[in-house]
């Protein structure tokens, strides 16, 4: 990879933790990928919208944690939606190994580090 990318990372607050297990396994020496992390740490109170969008149209693409839990996240499908809207590639990684949620519209795979180095440096 030559340069590194800038993605946002769209997950329910619930996955959290999963969200964080994606950015150490991007800081690991034996990972092939490597990016500029844009997810939202902390919920707006007010403006989120407006604010997950310029961090979206900052980014070079999309990556989304897919897991039972984005049925019910009003908040990721949204910034899914707005990513889409924003004309940046979304790819969907299952968040789990035991759930493999569908989520309308996103192209999802399992975790592994080929596929997200992959999508990557497709952006």
């Amino acid at each position: 990879m030559a340069t590194k990318k800038t993605i946002f990372v769209a997950f329910a607050i619930e996955d959290e933790r999963q969200r964080d297990f994606l950015k150490g396994q991007s800081l690991n020496t034996n990972s092939p990928f490597e990016y500029i992390d844009m997810s939202v740490k902390e919920a707006y109170d007010t403006d989120w919208k407006a604010k997950v969008r310029t961090r979206i149209k900052r980014s070079d693409g999309v990556i989304a944690l897919i897991s039972n839990n984005s049925l019910k996240s009003s908040g990721q499908k949204w910034e899914i939606t707005c990513a889409k809207e924003e004309d940046k590639k979304v790819l969907g990684v299952w968040a789990y190994t035991n759930d493999s949620t569908n989520v309308e519209g996103v192209k999802t795979v399992v975790w592994t580090w080929d596929a997200i180095k992959k999508f990557i440096d497709s952006l």
